[in-house]
């Protein structure tokens, strides 16, 4: 069971690169009940590799949570790694060790998309499981500052309107 991914901490829906993304997030709000949204736009990143190549990532997201796990609105500003700008774009995972679980996802037949790192040392992966699930597979491990984010999105959804 070690290969297993273990439960989802997150669901992300691509948002097109015209939309605004605060109007988005604000219609899935009241279509769901999910947020409220904190929205981070043109996220920097320190590097970033698409399919093992050097490559730019721009992209913006709205975070909200959705009972027991949060949702992403991502919206890419640079050519879209998943190929569409609607629908499931990817399920998130917290993981002990990224790369061990990136061997795994390779034996499963998802090769590594996207192999990124936020400015402040968040590494994250987009293994592409498209042909078996439909979407994108995120990997990240956990830190004190992520873990923090997610706690600061929890606390906001329990606030009164």
């Amino acid at each position: 069971m070690s290969d297993a991914l273990g439960t989802p901490v997150q669901i992300a829906y691509a948002v097109p690169p015209e939309a605004k993304l605060r109007d988005v997030a604000a219609e899935f709000r009241q279509r769901t009940g999910a947020g409220p949204f904190v929205v981070a736009e043109h996220i920097e990143l320190s590097s970033a590799r698409i399919r093992g190549a050097d490559s730019a990532f721009d992209h913006s997201s709205a975070y909200g949570q959705w009972g027991d796990v949060m949702v992403e609105l991502i919206q890419e500003h640079t050519p879209s790694v998943i190929g569409r700008a609607d629908g499931l774009h990817h399920v998130a995972f917290l993981v002990q060790s990224v790369d061990r679980m990136v061997e795994s996802c390779a034996g499963f037949g998802w090769p590594v998309l996207l192999d990124a790192s936020t400015k402040s040392g968040q590494r994250f992966v987009f293994c592409d499981a498209r042909s078996d699930l439909g979407h994108l597979v995120e990997l990240y491990e956990p830190s004190p500052a992520l873990i923090a984010f997610y706690e600061h999105i929890r606390s906001i959804a329990r606030l009164p309107d």
